[in-house]
């Protein structure tokens, strides 16, 4: 593996790593309303759009992270749509 790679990675593994709290807590608690709607509307939207950038590069460390972080956002904004929904 190269250096590129390894710093690449360990920059996937810290910000998708941030997600898991924030996915976690709304999951478990299904508190949404500190949740804004449009900036995880443009964020999710976002993250796919880096998924996409990344197979065409074929570049691993980003196909990985915004894989990961794109599962971990939507479930946030579905959640977020659902509940939000409900009240």
């Amino acid at each position: 593996m190269t250096l590129h790679d390894t710093l690449g990675y360990l920059a996937a593994a810290l910000t998708t790593g941030s997600f898991v709290p924030q996915a976690w807590l709304t999951l478990r608690t299904r508190d949404v309303s500190g949740i804004s709607l449009a900036m995880y509307g443009c964020f999710t939207a976002g993250v796919a759009l880096w998924l996409v950038y990344g197979v065409v590069l074929g570049e691993w460390p980003i196909v990985l992270a915004n894989a990961v972080t794109l599962a971990l956002a939507a479930t946030i904004l579905v959640t977020k749509i659902v509940v939000g929904a409900g009240r």
